[in-house]
């Protein structure tokens, strides 16, 4: 059995760009909670083995995903709760005027950066290839 507190601070940046901190680990599966700062448009980015869940906390985002013939933008807003299955496209965005913070399960556990391939999305990113964080995670 574990506990944890969310770091004071990121752990890491994920290959989407967003800040993450390192919750909970286990055989099943990974939780980290994300920050995306206001303005913030993360890369479009497709995972090959790991589905997610997402909890929003705070602040107001839109999500983009893309699995097969479907595609949809989803309003991220305190409450709401989005799925990414394995092998969809995404991309998310702040567009509010506070941090964007979300809790994500990863199912299976995290792999790795080699998980994540980055493709063309619904915005452009304002988020670069080289981060000054180790990359990890959603």
């Amino acid at each position: 059995m574990k506990e944890t507190s969310l770091p004071p601070a990121a752990d890491a940046t994920s290959p989407a760009g967003a800040d993450i901190r390192f919750i909970m680990d286990g055989p099943t599966g990974n939780m980290i909670h994300s920050t995306v700062p206001p303005g913030q448009i993360n890369k479009a980015t497709r995972h090959a083995t790991v589905s997610e869940f997402w909890y929003v906390l705070e602040g107001e985002g839109e999500i983009w995903r893309r699995e097969g013939d479907a595609e949809r933008v989803t309003r991220l807003v305190p409450g709401r709760s989005i799925d990414i299955p394995v092998g969809t496209a995404f991309q998310y965005r702040n567009i509010g005027n506070m941090p964007l913070t979300f809790i994500c399960i990863t199912m299976p556990p995290w792999p790795g950066d080699h998980e994540a391939s980055h493709l063309d999305g619904a915005w452009e990113p304002t988020v670069g290839t080289d981060h000054s964080k180790p990359r990890s995670k959603t």
